[in-house]
């Protein structure tokens, strides 16, 4: 698969700065992530994400760190951060950036360390793809924990994307698949990636995915549209 992020923010590292990344949905969506976001320091960060900022401790792993911008942020505050991706582009940019602790590898086969705090922003459980996969993810999260220890994550609910009914209710088109799995195309300039999936959660069924896994759950804070930070532990 085309390494998108990584070819871009690591270009924009490199002061190459021509176009943002396209992004495609499955929900007739056509979108662009702009590259100087993805180098954020905090004070440009939404408050969601400064306020999962702020409840960091310990040992963190900042899963799908992609630019570094989170990790950068900690390490400078004196936290003990490892920066995890499975983009190779992603980690150099990190390594250019002054990140220390950096691991080029997917989430699912990163083992034997733990960690007091596991931090995925940016919609980072979207990772997973498909509802179904949620359970067997947060089960392998479990295992880089450290006794205490708490995963923070923020997602949205894109109820909001479909049609409302006269009763105020959404009209939500019958398939089997849950709402919020959504299929995402990216384009960089000259480059496409292969279709993949992405997952958005609203709370409600986070937390009962949580609970059915051996995991507490709890709402932390609303965003400004339909999006949330929550701490599992």
């Amino acid at each position: 698969m085309e390494d998108i992020l990584g070819n871009a923010v690591l270009e924009y590292q490199n002061g190459v700065y021509s176009e943002d990344i396209l992004t495609f949905s499955s929900l007739d969506e056509e979108d662009n992530i702009p590259l100087p976001y993805l180098f954020r320091d905090f004070k440009g960060m939404p408050s969601l994400e400064q306020k999962a900022l702020a409840r960091c401790t310990g040992s963190i792993l900042d899963i799908g760190c992609g630019a570094g911008s989170h990790s950068l942020y900690l390490q400078e505050e004196g936290y003990d951060v490892t920066a995890l991706d499975s983009s190779k582009g992603a980690i150099e940019t990190c390594r250019l950036r002054g990140i220390e602790k950096r691991v080029l590898t997917d989430i699912m086969n990163y083992k034997n360390l733990r960690f007091d705090t596991l931090l995925m922003l940016m919609n980072g459980i979207g990772i997973v793809g498909k509802l179904e996969n949620l359970g067997p993810f947060l089960t392998h999260l479990k295992t880089l924990l450290k006794p205490k220890g708490q995963i923070l994550l923020d997602s949205s609910d894109i109820i909001y994307m479909f049609d409302e009914d006269e009763d105020g209710g959404r009209w939500v088109p019958d398939t089997d698949s849950y709402y919020g799995e959504v299929a995402f195309t990216m384009q960089y300039k000259s480059l496409i990636s292969e279709p993949f999936n992405w997952l958005y959660i609203d709370y409600a069924t986070l937390e009962k995915m949580a609970k059915m896994n051996g995991l507490q759950c709890e709402r932390i804070v609303n965003g400004e549209h339909y999006d949330y930070l929550a701490r599992l532990w």
